[in-house]
């Protein structure tokens, strides 16, 4: 099903040139630091599209270490990016941050009221969060508000089927490492999207509870051959054939580069996964 499917307002990318330019220009800003080849791919700056599929699984490594497939030179920013059209952040309908709960490691649950658990693949996303303008250290105190779609490819607080559940979306702050750990499930792929995870940066867990002073919005993009193993396991309906229909390099955010964004994934579907990725803001 595409975002249209789910009954939701206008997209990002229906929003015209006035929406699209801000977001153009930051991507431009990160591109230029790896050479003008990266900028013939600046109109590839797109929304999310649909969702798609859900199992168990749960792994160990260090969010020290390199997270991402690519390196992370302390001279190269995240790409900004689109927060798609569920965030839950205020800018399009609810906002979850301001609400009591949100804050926790484990996003496998709904908070306050609501009371459902996710399934899917258990998998533990770490990330390290970096400051480019320190020389790449780590950005102590920091805090990311995390957010992805369920197995089926369903997003808590905006899709009918899980609209009144708020699970897999949560903040956490960074220790002195920079360091950041959510407990969550394999997020589905669903039509239209590469398999991604959405955060946010803040640079207080203050400013992220109240939805202020946003340092960095960005994406993060699963692996293909452990998304392939994930998604043949049951509970993941259409993801396998939503995978193979779409690629990193057509899809409308990362065909303009990834290589800041791709996680590495360890571990196994029957034991778990773990995605890793530094962060630099």
């Amino acid at each position: 099903m595409s975002d249209h499917d789910h009954g939701h307002g206008e997209h990002d990318h229906d929003k015209g040139l006035s929406h699209d330019l801000p977001i153009l220009l930051s991507r431009r800003r990160a591109l230029t630091v790896l050479g003008g080849a990266g900028l013939f791919a600046l109109a590839a700056c797109g929304d999310d599209s649909t969702p798609a599929a859900g199992t168990p699984s749960s792994a160990t490594s260090s969010a020290s270490s390199t997270g991402s497939s690519g390196s992370s030179s302390s001279a190269e920013e995240i790409p900004e990016e689109t927060g798609g059209p569920y965030p839950a952040d205020g800018t399009n309908g609810p906002n979850v941050l301001t609400e009591s709960g949100v804050v926790r490691r484990d996003i496998t649950k709904s908070f306050g009221s609501a009371s459902g658990v996710a399934s899917g693949v258990p998998l533990t996303i770490e990330l390290k969060i970096l400051d480019v303008g320190n020389g790449g250290g780590a950005l102590a105190g920091a805090a990311v508000y995390l957010w992805h779609c369920t197995a089926d490819g369903n997003y808590s607080i905006y899709s009918d089927a899980v609209r009144d559940e708020n699970f897999l979306r949560g903040v956490q702050e960074a220790d002195a490492a920079g360091n950041i750990t959510f407990t969550s499930v394999y997020p589905g792929a669903y039509a239209g999207r590469w398999p991604h995870i959405h955060f946010e940066v803040y640079p207080s867990l203050s400013a992220a509870t109240s939805a202020s002073d946003r340092l960095r919005t960005s994406q993060i993009a699963m692996p293909e051959a452990e998304s392939k193993l994930v998604y043949a396991t049951d509970g993941y309906g259409q993801s396998s054939a939503n995978l193979a229909r779409s690629s990193l390099d057509t899809d409308n955010i990362f065909s303009d580069g990834y290589s800041l964004q791709l996680a590495k994934v360890t571990g196994s579907v029957s034991d778990g996964m773990t995605a890793t990725l530094n962060v630099p803001v």
